[in-house]
C-alpha cells in the first residue's frame, strides 16, 4: 500500500506530463485560429489528422465535453465552448496567495501517466477532502457553477456505458470542487483526479460497475447538487459522506 510520504512526494512532483489526445486537439484548433463558436472537423478527420481511430476520437471529445471545453449538437457538429471566466483575485478563500486560473470544471484534471495509487488510500484522501469541502462550495458556487453541475448531471443520466458514465462522474466531481474557487484546493483535487485515472482504480472500479449501482450514484449526485442549490452546507457535507462510503463499499468491500 502507498504510503502518506509517497503520496506528499508525487503531489509535489513538477514533471510536465505528456499532453493527452484532447489537448492535441484543442491546441490544433487554437494553432488554427479557433476560438468559442469554431466548429472542429468530424471524428473521421481528426482520426485521419491524429493517425488514431474513431473510437480514440470519440473518447476524447467525451473527455473534452464533460470537461466543458466543447458541445456536442445532435446531426449539426462538434463545437468549442467559451470557458467560465477567470474570477478577480479579491473574490474567493485564498484569493491573494496566488493569480486565479479560469474556475471551470477542466481546472486542476492532469493528463499525463496515472500512478496507481491502492484505491483503498484514494478512498481515504476523498473522504477526508470532499466532504469537508461542501461549505466553502455552499459560500463560493456562482449560478455558473451550478449550471455546470446541472450539465455533469444531464451527462450522466444520458451516458451509454461504463466509460462514458465515468467521465461525467468524474467531471461532476471536478466542478463541484471547481465551485469553491480556491486554487489550492482544485490543485490538491487534481491530484486525486489523476489517481483515479490509475490501471488499478479503473479496473477495480470496472468490475464493481452496474446498472443499479449507476442509479444509485446518480441519485447520491443529485442529492449533493440539490443541497448545494440550497446552500445547505451541512447538507451536502452529508449527502457526500453518504456517497463516497457507498462508493467505498461498492470498491473496496468495506
Amino acid at each position: 500500500m502507498v504510503g502518506w510520504t509517497d503520496w506528499l512526494d508525487w503531489l509535489m512532483a513538477e514533471e510536465a506530463p505528456e499532453p493527452s489526445l484532447a489537448e492535441l486537439i484543442l491546441a490544433e484548433a487554437e494553432r488554427d485560429g479557433g476560438g468559442p463558436g469554431t466548429r472542429l472537423p468530424t471524428e473521421r478527420q481528426l482520426a485521419a489528422d491524429f493517425g488514431v481511430t474513431r473510437t480514440a476520437i470519440r473518447h476524447a471529445m467525451g473527455m473534452l465535453e464533460a470537461q466543458g471545453r466543447v458541445s456536442r449538437e445532435v446531426g449539426r457538429g462538434t463545437y468549442l465552448r467559451e470557458m467560465p471566466a477567470a474570477h478577480p483575485a479579491a473574490n474567493g478563500p485564498g484569493a491573494a496567495a496566488r493569480p486565479r486560473s479560469a474556475a471551470g470544471p477542466g481546472i486542476g484534471a492532469g493528463s499525463g501517466p496515472s500512478a496507481d495509487f491502492a484505491p483503498a488510500d484514494v478512498m481515504a484522501v476523498r473522504r477526508l477532502l470532499e466532504p469537508q469541502i461542501m461549505p466553502i462550495v455552499v459560500a463560493w458556487a456562482t449560478a455558473r457553477d451550478l449550471a455546470e453541475m446541472e450539465r455533469c448531471l444531464n451527462g450522466g443520466d444520458h451516458a451509454s456505458g461504463f466509460e462514458e458514465f465515468e467521465t461525467w462522474d468524474a467531471a461532476l466531481h471536478r466542478c463541484i470542487i471547481a465551485a469553491s474557487h480556491s486554487p489550492l484546493l482544485v490543485r490538491l483535487y487534481g491530484q486525486v483526479e489523476e489517481a483515479r485515472r490509475g490501471k488499478v482504480w479503473g479496473d477495480m472500479k470496472r468490475r464493481s460497475a452496474s446498472a443499479e449501482r449507476r442509479d444509485q450514484y446518480q441519485q447520491d449526485h443529485r442529492e449533493i447538487v440539490a443541497a448545494l442549490r440550497r446552500r445547505d452546507g451541512d447538507g451536502a457535507a452529508a449527502a457526500m459522506r453518504t456517497h463516497l462510503a457507498r462508493v467505498a463499499r461498492h470498491l473496496l468491500g468495506e
